[in-house]
């Protein structure tokens, strides 16, 4: 218990209840950062960590250990107060159907999470869920157009769309729209594709072959409900999981597509006729998880945040 004082007459009281073991099961794209951060606030409260992470990053997984092992150790603590299992999707449902993991936390896919969820539901278990994301970025008619094609390039092919929070629509005013995507399209033609290590790459490979098919089979639905591909759409002739970064126009705001997430750097750009319209637009989808608007007028963010 923490008992702190801001003033007279006022008190925080502050109760950490650990629960025990505290399951940890991680994705592919951010291997050691969502560890850490579930980690550091159960060990805080006095919990134990089981970490399964993604079984595509083994090594990752086994090189953080042995340094928080080491730690531990040099502190006379036991090691397995964190402690890794590596495997794949049968280890996950071990995890979360084991009632002796009161809680259970999960970052992956949104249809994995909906699986995990009633594993752990199902035994009144408790469970933190930090699934996919269909993001947008509203561009209002005061916004500069240079900074959100620079801001919108890295958020939309940065770590070539395989994050949770990467840009996937682009809802600009009608007034803005031709000089944004005029200025993507140039910006998307400057890109360097390659080697994340080099410096100056902006595009490195998929994670996977199944991420090329993911990205192949969304570039092919885009044609098929009648999306326009102004750049890329194609896989890379080259050693690696390459595909181009793809900007989609044409497409309806509630287009099936559009309301698909696709871990890949495929954005959909639409023309709104108003802030209020853009907002919501960037507020129908289910999977929403961070968004962004671009303005001159402080006034707009507050209709925007409310």
């Amino acid at each position: 218990m923490v008992i702190s004082t801001t003033g007279p007459g006022h008190l925080l009281l502050e109760q950490w209840n650990p629960l025990g073991v505290v399951g940890v099961i991680t994705a592919f794209n951010f291997p050691v950062a969502v560890f850490g951060w579930n980690s550091s606030i159960a060990l805080t409260c006095g919990n134990v960590a089981l970490w399964k992470g993604a079984p595509s990053t083994p090594l990752t997984s086994i090189a953080v250990t042995r340094v928080m092992t080491s730690v531990l150790e040099a502190n006379n603590m036991p090691p397995a107060v964190v402690s890794l299992v590596c495997g794949g999707a049968d280890i996950g449902t071990l995890m979360a159907k084991d009632e002796r993991i009161p809680l259970v936390s999960f970052t992956g896919s949104t249809p994995v999470g909906h699986i995990v969820a009633q594993m752990v539901t199902e035994r009144f278990g408790k469970k933190i869920l930090e699934l996919g994301g269909n993001n947008a970025i509203i561009v209002n008619e005061d916004a500069d157009v240079d900074m959100v094609v620079r801001a919108s390039l890295f958020a939309c092919v940065g770590t070539a769309g395989q994050r949770c929070t990467t840009t996937r629509r682009l809802i600009v005013h009608e007034k803005l729209y031709d000089a944004v995507l005029s200025g993507l399209k140039k910006a998307y033609g400057q890109v360097k594709m390659g080697d994340p290590l080099e410096p100056g790459t902006l595009l490195g490979p998929m994670h996977s072959k199944q991420g090329v098919e993911l990205y192949l089979k969304a570039v092919a639905d885009v044609q098929a409900q009648g999306g326009k591909i102004e750049v890329g759409g194609k896989a890379v002739d080259r050693p690696g999981n390459f595909v181009e970064p793809t900007i989609v126009t044409g497409l309806p705001h509630d287009a099936e597509i559009v309301h698909r997430e696709t871990f890949a750097p495929i954005v959909y750009i639409m023309k709104c006729k108003s802030l209020e319209e853009g907002i919501k637009w960037n507020n129908e989808v289910k999977q929403g998880l961070s968004s962004s608007l671009f303005t001159r007028d402080i006034s707009n963010v507050f209709k925007w945040i409310g």
